[in-house]
């Protein structure tokens, strides 16, 4: 009984964890702003990284969990250097 109910707890934050992403991604292209634009970039990162973690949960693999660091990683780094160029409009000085 509870494998079953695991197993419908992570196919729904799947689905809800994409629909998520779907969601950024249309805040990507239709943001008003370019502020706008990249908090709906953190916000879609964050999603596809937690997807990789519930995927790999479900299938018991150790690889989505090391693909889910490097998205993390890669994330934020893209993050801050966004918010630098948005802030002072050079990345590197």
């Amino acid at each position: 009984m509870s494998a079953t109910i695991l197993t419908f707890a992570l196919s729904y934050a799947q689905f809800a964890l994409a629909l998520a992403a779907c969601l950024a991604g249309t805040r990507i292209v239709k943001g008003p702003r370019a502020q706008d634009r990249v908090l709906a970039l953190d916000t879609l990162y964050l999603t596809v990284m937690l997807l990789f973690l519930v995927t790999g949960m479900r299938l018991g693999s150790i690889f989505f969990f090391e693909a889910a660091m490097v998205i993390a990683v890669m994330g934020f780094v893209a993050t801050v250097a966004l918010a630098k160029f948005l802030f002072r409009g050079e990345v590197i000085e």
